[in-house]
C-alpha cells in the first residue's frame, strides 16, 4: 500500500507551455503524458497548435509517456506533425513514430460480394459445413458404437458398471411419461384416417374396406412414425438441452478430469432408455389408433367393434405390426444419438444452446422420414 501511495504522489498531470518568442514557436511538454494523467491536456494542446503551421515540440521534460500520450500529441499536431521537429528521448520518438504510422494508415474498404459471387460463397460454405458436420457425425457414431459394445459386454460380465438408476429414470421420463401424448395423438390420427377412408370408399360401395385401410396404415406406418416424431420433439430436444446445459457449465469437462467418460455416463443411458421405451410406445400408439378407427367406423358406418376386430384378425394380421416394430430401435437410436450429439456441440452461450436444441428436433424428424422411406423400399424389395 505504501508503494502505491508513493507512486500516486510521484505522478504529475500532463501539461504544456508555448514559447512564441523564437522564430519557430516551441511547445514544451511536462508532467506525465499517460492515459491516467492526460486529462484535458491533449485537447488544450490541439487548440493551441490549431493556428500554427511551423512549430517545434520539446518533450525532454516529460517523465512518463505511453501510447495514449503519443496519440494525443500526434492528433494535436495534425497534418503539421514532423518527427524531425520533436526533441525527446529515443524511446519516446519511436513511440511517436509508431503511433503516427498507425494513424496514417487508411482503412481498407472490402467490397461485399454480390449476385453470383455471393451465391458461390454461400454454396461453398454450405458444402464445407456439410462435410465437416458429416465427419463429426461419423466420429460421434463410432464412439457411441464402441460404448454400446462395451456396455453389452458389461451387461453379462459386470452388470454393476452400467448406470441403472440413470437408465431407469430416463426410461420413465422418455417412455412412461410420453404414453398420454402418444395415445391421444395416434387416436386422432386413426380417427382422421377412418374419416377419409370411409368418405372415399362410400363412393364405390366398399366402405367395409375402411377397416383394412385403418388397420394397415396404423399397424404398419402411423404408429411408429407418429411415435418417433413425438419422441423427436420431446426427447431429442430434452437430451440436447440437458447435455448442452452441462456443457455450458463445464460439468462435462469436470467429468473428464475426474476420469468419467461422458459417453458412458450421459449418452449411453439416453440411447438405451429410448431403445427400450419405443416398443412400448409403439404398442400403445397402435392400440390408440385402432381405437380411433373403431369409434369412427362404428359411428359413421355402423360397423361394430367385434366386426372391426374380426376383419383386422382375418385380413390384416399381426405381421404389419412386427414390420413396424423392426423400425423402432433404429429410429430410437437415431433420435437419441442426434439429441446427444447436438448437446455435445453446444458452445458457451445461450444462443448456441437454442440453435442446437432446434437442430436436434429438425434433424431427428428429417432422419425419421428418411429411415421410414428406406424401410419402405426394403420391404418393397423383400415383398413384405
Amino acid at each position: 500500500m505504501r508503494d502505491l501511495r508513493d507512486t500516486a504522489r510521484m505522478e504529475r498531470p500532463a501539461d504544456f507551455t508555448l514559447d512564441p518568442a523564437t522564430d519557430r514557436p516551441t511547445v514544451t511538454l511536462t508532467g506525465d503524458w499517460t492515459a491516467r494523467m492526460l486529462g484535458g491536456a491533449g485537447k488544450g494542446l490541439a487548440e493551441t497548435l490549431g493556428g500554427l503551421s511551423q512549430f517545434a515540440i520539446d518533450m525532454n521534460g516529460v517523465r512518463r509517456f505511453d501510447t495514449a500520450g503519443a496519440h494525443a500529441v500526434v492528433r494535436a499536431a495534425g497534418r503539421n506533425f514532423d518527427i524531425a521537429r520533436v526533441q525527446a528521448r529515443p524511446e519516446a520518438l519511436r513511440l511517436l513514430q509508431v503511433v503516427d504510422d498507425a494513424i496514417q494508415v487508411e482503412p481498407v474498404v472490402r467490397r461485399e460480394p454480390r449476385d453470383f459471387h455471393d451465391l458461390t460463397i454461400r454454396i461453398g460454405r454450405g458444402v464445407v459445413g456439410f462435410l465437416r458436420d458429416f465427419l463429426d457425425t461419423m466420429a460421434f457414431l463410432g464412439r457411441l458404437l464402441v460404448v454400446v459394445a462395451q456396455s453389452l459386454v458389461w451387461l453379462f460380465v459386470s452388470p454393476r458398471r452400467i448406470r441403472w438408476p440413470a437408465l431407469v429414470s430416463i426410461v420413465e421420463r422418455a417412455g412412461l411419461d410420453a404414453i398420454p401424448v402418444v395415445a391421444v395423438a395416434t387416436f386422432f390420427i386413426g380417427a382422421v384416417v377412418a374419416f377419409i377412408g370411409a368418405d372415399m370408399l362410400q363412393q364405390f360401395g366398399a366402405e367395409v374396406f375402411a377397416v383394412e385401410l385403418i388397420g394397415i396404415s396404423m399397424m404398419r406406418e402411423f404408429n411408429i412414425v407418429i411415435t418417433a416424431v413425438l419422441l423427436a420433439g420431446r426427447s431429442a430436444s430434452a437430451f440436447a438441452a440437458e447435455i448442452g446445459s452441462m456443457k455450458m457449465n463445464q460439468e462435462i469437462d469436470a467429468m473428464r478430469v475426474m476420469g468419467v467418460d461422458p459417453f458412458e455416463a450421459l449418452v449411453f443411458p439416453r440411447f438405451a432408455a429410448l431403445v427400450l421405451a419405443i416398443p412400448l410406445l409403439t404398442f400403445v400408439a397402435t392400440l390408440a389408433g385402432l381405437l380411433g378407427g373403431i369409434v369412427v367406423t362404428w359411428s359413421a358406418l355402423g360397423l361394430g367393434p367385434a366386426f372391426f376386430l374380426q376383419r383386422i384378425v382375418d385380413n390384416v394380421g399381426i405381421g404389419h405390426f412386427w414390420l413396424a416394430l423392426l423400425k423402432a430401435p433404429v429410429m430410437a437410436g437415431v433420435i437419441a444419438g442426434i439429441g446427444c450429439r447436438q448437446g455435445m456441440e453446444v458452445g458457451g452461450d445461450v444462443e448456441s444452446l437454442g440453435r442446437r436444441v432446434t437442430a436436434a428436433v429438425v434433424h431427428a424428424i428429417f432422419a425419421i422420414i428418411v429411415i421410414d422411406a428406406l424401410f419402405a423400399l426394403l420391404y418393397l424389395v423383400l415383398d413384405l
